[in-house]
């Protein structure tokens, strides 16, 4: 009854979530369309943050039921069954940030790059800066999606196909009901989902660091502000690692329990907040694009 009762606030952030999507898009004209716009942008970067939630068992304990909750392709880009399936294995059988294992992974193989004309090669060094993460990660991170699948479904995946055959109905349906009722053009809802998905790589610009060992890997960030919400406290994402079923409202908790021993068992990789992160990465590259822990 006590988990129920908690998850309440998870289901109530769906609900104020989609509530606030359908409000903005096809309501009243309360707001100036500049500021709708405005707000649609982290509600839409939300909805994958409370994705994330249902992927890991929340807010029921059901997965169909979770699966349902998720599924509206409202942020467009990302079918919800391969964001859930590629999240699983970077959980559960990927060495992580390995991109011959975690398909999660921002890294290039050496041969990989090797292979790459220079163009893209300097797109990708952008790519490892924060602003070029804003502006490129989005189109990196779909496109290498659609490449990848789209290999699995000349191979004969029939499962991955149908997953797309069923996210491009939703997403035209989708986009139809904005053509005809909403407030956005479907181009400028286009626009305001790629921003959706670059706020996300906010979060995921530092998640995890090429490390000799699987448990320096992953990153705490002790933000308590917007973002931190915004992401529902994966900002701490060592511990999110540490205990994966463990819901967002426990993370803080959790962490500021046992701090010394996350940062121990972490290795240290750690940041005080986004603040320093945008000081520190916005021109900068933290990383170099090719695995560092490549063997080749």
């Amino acid at each position: 009854m006590l988990r129920e009762f908690q998850e309440m606030r998870t289901l109530a952030l769906v609900v104020i979530c989609y509530g606030l999507w359908a409000g903005l898009l096809f309501g009243p004209d309360a707001l100036p369309l500049w500021l709708t716009a405005l707000v649609l942008v982290p509600v839409i970067a939300f909805h994958s943050s409370l994705q994330h939630e249902c992927i890991h068992g929340h807010p029921f304990l059901n997965g169909a039921a979770n699966d349902m909750l998720a599924y509206p392709p409202i942020g467009i880009f990302l079918p919800f069954p391969r964001y859930k399936e590629n999240h699983l294995i970077h959980h559960q059988k990927a060495s992580i940030s390995d991109p011959l294992e975690d398909p999660e992974s921002w890294y290039l193989t050496r041969r990989q790059w090797d292979n790459c004309p220079k163009w893209l090669r300097l797109m990708f060094s952008f790519n490892n800066r924060l602003l070029g993460r804003l502006l490129l990660g989005p189109l990196i991170g779909t496109v290498a999606l659609v490449l990848a699948d789209a290999g699995k479904i000349r191979a004969g995946d029939f499962k991955v196909a149908r997953i797309w055959v069923f996210h491009l109905l939703a997403v035209t349906a989708l986009l139809v009901l904005v053509g005809l009722y909403g407030r956005l053009s479907v181009p400028a809802y286009l626009v305001l989902s790629y921003f959706g998905m670059s706020l996300l790589m906010i979060r995921t610009y530092l998640e995890h660091q090429a490390h000799p060992e699987m448990r320096g890997r992953s990153v705490l960030i002790e933000d308590k502000g917007p973002l931190s919400f915004l992401f529902l406290n994966n900002n701490l994402h060592a511990v999110h690692h540490a205990y994966p079923s463990l819901a967002w409202y426990r993370l803080p908790s959790m962490y500021a329990k046992h701090r010394e021993r996350f940062l121990k068992m972490n290795k240290g990789y750690f940041y005080r907040n986004y603040g320093e992160i945008f000081r520190k990465f916005t021109f900068f590259r933290k990383e170099p694009v090719v695995f560092p822990l490549d063997p080749s």
